[in-house]
């Protein structure tokens, strides 16, 4: 009798391959699906807070524009105690 040789199709073993790989693909795309939609509601978080953070900066250099002229403020002050330290020194005598 003739021997029949095996075809690679009829095995098994080759069958649990594919059937492997569609599962471990179907988890890393499941995996991959919910990082994905995880870093989209951080984005929209971030976005709908992107105003208020605006806003809080806008009235924090509204309110701290007055320290521009803190330079000219001290500069006077520092002319005022020289005077008055000249005028000391000449009512001591």
């Amino acid at each position: 009798m003739p021997r029949q040789a095996k075809s690679w199709r009829s095995a098994p073993s080759s069958q649990s391959g594919w059937i492997a790989g569609y599962a471990i693909g179907t988890v890393v795309v499941a995996a991959v699906a919910a990082l994905v939609s995880t870093i989209l509601e951080y984005a929209r978080s971030i976005a709908d807070e992107a105003p208020k953070i605006n806003a809080a900066l806008t009235d924090a250099k509204r309110n701290t524009a007055p320290l521009g002229a803190l330079r000219t403020t001290i500069d006077d002050a520092t002319a005022i105690v020289g005077g008055l330290q000249r005028g000391r020194a000449r009512l001591a005598g």
